[in-house]
């Protein structure tokens, strides 16, 4: 388990969160005051299925979620794993980030 500090891809004055990487749990996490906020995915081969983003109420309105996915997306990047977006907000994110769908794994779209 590590943590990663995460440049966004669009400039924001907000302090990069820390953003660990749960491998036993399968998701990047963040916690303050025992909340947890979560990108969570499945391991297929070489293909990392990104099913689930979560930020509680007491920790939304901070880009949360983005650092998160962005985390994501850098270790599939990192690792050479192609990225399937079931969750809707990887999707969304990927859409706005043009720069990310070159990971999308074979038959996925965004």
């Amino acid at each position: 388990m590590g943590t990663l500090f995460c440049k966004p891809q669009r400039s924001n004055p907000m302090t990069p969160p820390a953003i660990t990487h749960n491998a036993a749990a399968h998701r990047f996490e963040n916690i303050q005051n025992g909340a947890l906020a979560e990108c969570s995915y499945r391991l297929n081969g070489d293909v990392m299925d990104l099913h689930h983003t979560g930020v509680p109420v007491a920790l939304q309105g901070q880009g949360l979620a983005a650092w998160l996915v962005k985390a994501a997306l850098d270790h599939a990047r990192a690792h050479r794993l192609r990225v399937q977006p079931s969750c809707s907000y990887v999707a969304a994110y990927m859409q706005r980030h043009p720069e990310t769908q070159d990971l999308l794994a074979q038959g996925s779209r965004v």
